[in-house]
């Protein structure tokens, strides 16, 4: 066979190159071996989670918890053998190993005996979540300062009298040497590293919270993770990109919000130039309907004066921004938003706005800064203001880091294992047509126009930064934040004009794309999942976006299983409509299941009483045979390196290859 074979110049350029990674017969053979055994291991477990809008300590407890796998697992191997408090309190040592010890030492309870105990348990449940890994990728997952203490323990046989006295050594001297807290921190940190083997975070990281920044801080030490972009990480990553439409709407909402601490805190961004401008402008405006939400602790916290001030700098911002989106919407026809030009259409004479043709009262029309003649242009002082606020966005240096890591990991969709994952909808007709959109110079729709989004969104961030093509991309992403029908967006336009300026609701509403209606049949399911080119069986559409109203009853599991909606209210903001605290989703060897949780009481709650978010899961799908790593997207990938592999031996046996053995051979 070998022999015979005759090999190409451009597969025997490609070979030549393996063979520098594999230089004999042997060492191929060995890897081919090592591959093949990889694909008969159980398919890892992976865990989505969405629309997290900066809370972060709910995140970061979800992530801790692995959605309840951590403590299934701790059930499964000590439920007759642990009390129900017991096994609380080790699965909060998992989820917070420094600050639970620490909690601990002041109980005045024997600690060593404590720790040895705990440690017995922990290197059980490790063994455990490491049983469908290779000893190779486990020993990648240890900390290098306990990795060979670690690696022992779980490869030690306690069964044998005298493993068992060696097993028992290695633990008392830990304890003995003070070790035991740091051993016992790192040990569950690879227990939360091997429990699940891939986080999808399926959009929305920003807005409404307090900290995004502590997020994606965790996230970029995360050791598997993509990101499907939400619209509001479209925002900050414009915002970041230097488009001052978006940096006023971040600004816009965050002051809106009380949530300046991600801006100010988090990444270091000064609005003094904003708060002189607004105190000097409207000084002498009316600004009641822009005052700030604050509520419950948050109202004590603040004097009239603070409270006035942050409704001149809000008013002063949305000025600034329906300026900026008015000259988007002029300067690109093909948004086909010319509706949403709004501040040309004031009359000041009646205080009155025609909307859909029909006329509005304004709640206030005091706007010193908007020349009637000109309504769009801006002052030389909002231009001076706005500028001097994106460099800051600019050189941010933590933003900007943030950002990068959100254009390496994310993307619009992303397919993986057979599940089509994206954060808003695909935008759909009436009809159930993939909806066109001329935008680029092309009419574009479904996954056509999806690409083009993503790299038109790259553009605005990689191009030079005074070039057209960037300026372009730069709109483009705040057509994709507020434009109509947008992907991630998906609605037909964003109302915060009327918000803002009409007291009358009816004005206010955000009229949803027919995605949201039409994906509960199947039909439409089918056809987005064969867009993107999956017609298994087994496939799913993955969404986030729009709360789940499960307190009204609503499923997140829509067309029979094949689309399931995982945002339901991380964002305290959005629980009060959803009735939860949000979903997540697990995808093992053996099932697909839902996690609906209710809100977290805080970490320090969660440390001092082993408080835990209650959560109740339901089995989405059963799959008919456990799935292997053979049957994912990894396993496909070792398939194409083994057989370029075998070609390599092929290419060895029939001389067309030389082997290069090192001398000590």
């Amino acid at each position: 066979m070998s022999a015979e074979r005759e090999f190409s110049q451009e597969q025997l350029r490609y070979l030549a190159l393996l063979a520098k990674q594999f230089p004999t017969i042997q060492a191929a053979s060995r890897q081919i071996i090592h591959l093949q055994a990889l694909q008969e291991l159980p398919k890892g477990c992976e865990h989505f989670i969405s629309d997290v809008h900066g809370e972060y300590e709910a995140f970061l407890h979800v992530l801790n918890s692995c959605s309840g796998v951590v403590k299934e697992k701790l059930r499964d191997l000590f439920g007759t053998a642990m009390t129900r408090a017991e096994l609380e309190e080790l699965a909060t040592v998992i989820y917070y190993p420094e600050e639970k010890l620490a909690d601990l030492r002041k109980s005045g309870r024997d600690m060593d005996e404590w720790c040895a105990i705990a440690i017995h348990r922990l290197v059980e449940l490790c063994r455990q979540v490491s049983s469908r890994y290779t000893r190779s990728r486990v020993r990648q997952a240890l900390p290098p300062e306990h990795a060979y203490i670690i690696e022992e323990l779980l490869q030690t046989h306690r069964g044998e009298a005298d493993q068992r006295r060696y097993f028992e050594t290695i633990i008392a001297s830990i304890i003995d040497t003070g070790q035991a807290d740091s051993f016992i921190a790192a040990i569950c940190a690879v227990i939360k590293r091997l429990a699940v083997d891939r986080l999808h975070l399926v959009g929305d990281i920003f807005d409404r919270g307090p900290r995004a920044d502590i997020i994606l801080d965790s996230l970029l030490a995360h050791h598997s993770v993509d990101i499907q972009w939400g619209n509001h990480d479209i925002l900050w990553m414009g915002a970041a990109s230097g488009s001052r439409t978006l940096v006023a709407t971040v600004l816009a909402n965050s002051i809106h919000y009380n949530n300046l601490e991600v801006v100010e805190t988090g990444y270091g961004i000064s609005l003094r130039p904003l708060s002189v401008f607004a105190n000097e402008v409207y000084k002498d405006c009316d600004v009641s309907r822009f005052a700030v939400k604050l509520t419950g602790d948050d109202a004590a916290k603040y004097t009239e004066k603070d409270k006035l001030l942050s409704a001149r700098m809000h008013k002063a911002i949305t000025v600034i921004l329906f300026k900026l989106e008015g000259q988007k919407i002029m300067r690109h026809p093909s948004y086909g938003m010319e509706d949403r030009l709004l501040l040309d259409k004031i009359d000041y004479a009646t205080s009155s706005v025609v909307i859909g043709g029909k006329r509005y009262h304004l709640e206030d029309c005091d706007f010193p800064t908007v020349d009637r003649a000109d309504p769009y242009a801006l002052t030389a002082e909002e231009d001076a203001v706005i500028n001097q606020l994106t460099a800051s966005f600019l050189h941010s240096e933590k933003l900007q880091r943030h950002v990068r890591f959100l254009y390496s990991k994310g993307s619009l969709y992303k397919i993986y294992n057979g599940n089509l994952l994206y954060h808003g909808c695909i935008p759909l007709t009436e009809d159930g047509e993939f909806l066109r959109f001329n935008i680029g110079g092309k009419e574009r729709r479904g996954k056509e126009f999806l690409d083009y989004a993503d790299a038109a969104a790259r553009r605005a961030y990689y191009l030079p930064l005074d070039s057209k093509e960037r300026q372009l991309g730069m709109d483009f992403l705040w057509f994709l934040w507020a434009g109509r029908n947008s992907p991630i967006f998906g609605r037909d336009r964003m109302t915060t004009f009327e918000r803002r300026l009409i007291a009358d609701e009816s004005a206010w509403t955000e009229p949803k794309n027919p995605y949201y209606t039409l994906y509960n049949d199947p039909a439409i399911c089918q056809a987005i999942l064969r867009e993107f080119g999956l017609t298994g069986r087994d496939s799913h559409i993955i969404n986030g976006h729009m709360p789940v109203k499960a307190k009204k009853g609503e499923s997140p599991v829509k067309c029979g299983g094949k689309l399931i909606v995982i945002d339901g209210g991380f964002c305290k903001a959005y629980q009060a409509t959803s009735g939860i605290a949000g979903y997540t989703l697990t995808f093992n060897s053996q099932c697909l299941r839902i996690i609906a949780h209710q809100p977290f009481a805080g970490k320090e709650r969660a440390v001092k009483e082993n408080f835990d978010i209650t959560s109740t899961g339901q089995v989405v799908e059963n799959l008919e045979e456990r799935m292997l790593v053979s049957g994912t997207d990894e396993g496909r990938r070792l398939q194409t390196q083994i057989a370029d592999l075998r070609d390599l031996l092929d290419a060895y046996r029939a001389g067309a290859i030389l082997e290069e053995h090192s001398q000590e051979e």
